[in-house]
Order: structure tokens, then C-alpha cells, then sequence
């Protein structure tokens, strides 16, 4: 992994931990996550002027990354209803790059070099054990666990779509700016048939995740999805999922939610598994 791609997959990590605060922070999750997603929309429209079509072998990679990314979405959102930042987000960032590099050895045929394959396992360790920790109240919570572990299966299952479907896109911007722009026209269609309300809430009230998330959101995973054709997909996930060092920063600085030992020394093993992942290869 070349350092000009580790330093954008850094830099996509701490966008991706602050447009997550921000929807935490608010009120109304679903309004917030809605607005954020929605608003990947004027930033793809944009991009489009610039980028070709993706390739057609992309497509059906494409089609099934918007449906993945559409379930990604409804699951966050209805684990930021019930659990904590500093829980929900260890839980679904953590287990994804241990799926995925499981996959992509076994299935895919990557081969990884043994300090890479420890530098993920320690990424994925320290961010798992941050999940045991108590959340604000003192009390654990098995259902937002639950459903943030079902998250990370969907950031799991995207990645490796995506990183495969960029690859023979031709355009990893134009691939992921399509997907934008049907997952933005999808997740409105979805407030229309189940909550009209929300849409109503976000016009109103939804201004900045619109225009702040909406931007940190679509530049974090357009970073990343870029960095899926320049280095094995296990190791772009492995190293995203840093983010979490970011929320938490933000969990406990902004939100006020607790700080413990078992959350220091988690993020130490997460830094350390970044630090051994930079160097893991040559670039």
C-alpha cells in the first residue's frame, strides 16, 4: 500500500467518523441519516460531468452494491436509535475487514503477507473489543449490538462488491458517483412508502447532514472506493475501519459518552494494526 493511498484512506476515515457523529447527535436519526445519504446527490451530479460511463462489466456489480448500500443504511440507522456511538460503531466497522479478508483469501485467491494478515487481525481485535464496553447509561445493550452487527455484514458485503465492480468500471468516481445518485433517489422513495414525515422533517430541519454530511460522506467513500483499485480490497477495509479511533475521539469529546481503560487500550491495538498495515508491502 503506497503512503499517497494510506493518507487518503486515513483521511476517509476520519470524514466517515464525523458524518456518523453527526447523525448520532441528532434527534432524529432517520432524518439525519436520510439527509446525509440525499444528499450525495448534488456531489455525484456534479462528478458526472467529468467521468465516463462505467464499464458494462461493472453493471451487475453496481446493481447489487446500491442494494447492500440501501441495507448498510436502514440497519445504521436503526442501530443509532437504540445503542451508542462508541458501541454501534466498534461493532459494525470491526467485524467488516475480518469478513473480508477471510473472503478475499478463501474465495477470492489474494494472497496476503503474514504481517498484513496480523496487522488486520489486530485492527479487527481492537475495534471488536471495544463492543464489551458499557455504553453512557452503564448498561449493555444485546439489541443495538444485534443490529450493528448486522451492519458490519452489509460494509462487509459492499466493500468487496464494490472494490471488485470498480476494478472493471474503468472509473472508480463513475461507478460510485451511479450508485450515489440511485441510492439517494432510493432512499427517498423509501421515506415516501414507509415515513413521509422524515422527508418532510429533512426540507425542514435537515440542512446541514444534507450539506455537511451529505459532501464528508460521499468524498470519505469515494476516496475509498478509489483506493479499491490501487491495493488489495482486505487492506483498504482493514485500514478504513481506523475510523473508529476517530469516533471515538468524538464520542467522548462531543457526545460525552464514557472513557475507560478497555476503550484506551482498543484503540491502541487498532492505531498499532494501522501502523503495521502501512508497512506491510512494499509500495
Amino acid at each position: 500500500m503506497s503512503t499517497t493511498v494510506f493518507v487518503a484512506v486515513l483521511g476517509a476515515a476520519l470524514l466517515h467518523a464525523g458524518w456518523n457523529a453527526l447523525v448520532k447527535s441528532g434527534t432524529d436519526k432517520r432524518a439525519a441519516m436520510g439527509a446525509v445519504v440525499i444528499g450525495h446527490t448534488p456531489w455525484a451530479l456534479l462528478a458526472l460531468f467529468f467521468v465516463p460511463l462505467p464499464a458494462p462489466a461493472s453493471l451487475p456489480y453496481l446493481t447489487g452494491g446500491i442494494v447492500l448500500h440501501v441495507g448498510y443504511q436502514i440497519f445504521l440507522m436503526r442501530s443509532y436509535e437504540k445503542g451508542d456511538l462508541t458501541q454501534v460503531y466498534p461493532i459494525a466497522r470491526g467485524s467488516a475487514p475480518l469478513m473480508v479478508a477471510l473472503f478475499s483469501v478463501l474465495v477470492l485467491g489474494v494472497q496476503l503477507e503474514r504481517l498484513e494478515v496480523l496487522a488486520v487481525a489486530i485492527i479487527g481485535i481492537g475495534i471488536l473489543s471495544l463492543a464489551v464496553v458499557r455504553r453512557a447509561d452503564g448498561y449493555r445493550n444485546g439489541g443495538a449490538a444485534a443490529l450493528a452487527l448486522t451492519t458490519g455484514l452489509f460494509i462487509a458485503s459492499y466493500s468487496l462488491v464494490d472494490g471488485l465492480g470498480a476494478r472493471l468500471s474503468g472509473s472508480a468516481l463513475a461507478y460510485f458517483s451511479w450508485m450515489a445518485l440511485i441510492n439517494a433517489a432510493l432512499m427517498t422513495l423509501y421515506f415516501a412508502l414507509r415515513s413521509p414525515a422524515t422527508l418532510g422533517r429533512i426540507a425542514r430541519h435537515g440542512r446541514v447532514p444534507f450539506l455537511v454530511g451529505g459532501a464528508a460522506s460521499y468524498v470519505a467513500y469515494a476516496v475509498v472506493t478509489w483506493a479499491f483499485t490501487q491495493a488489495p480490497i482486505a487492506l483498504v477495509t482493514a485500514l478504513r475501519e481506523t475510523s473508529i479511533v476517530f469516533a471515538l475521539l468524538i464520542g467522548v469529546v462531543f457526545l460525552k459518552e464514557r472513557l475507560d481503560l478497555a476503550k484506551v487500550l482498543s484503540t491502541a491495538a487498532t492505531l498499532t494494526g494501522a501502523v503495521l498495515l502501512r508497512f506491510g508491502r512494499s509500495p
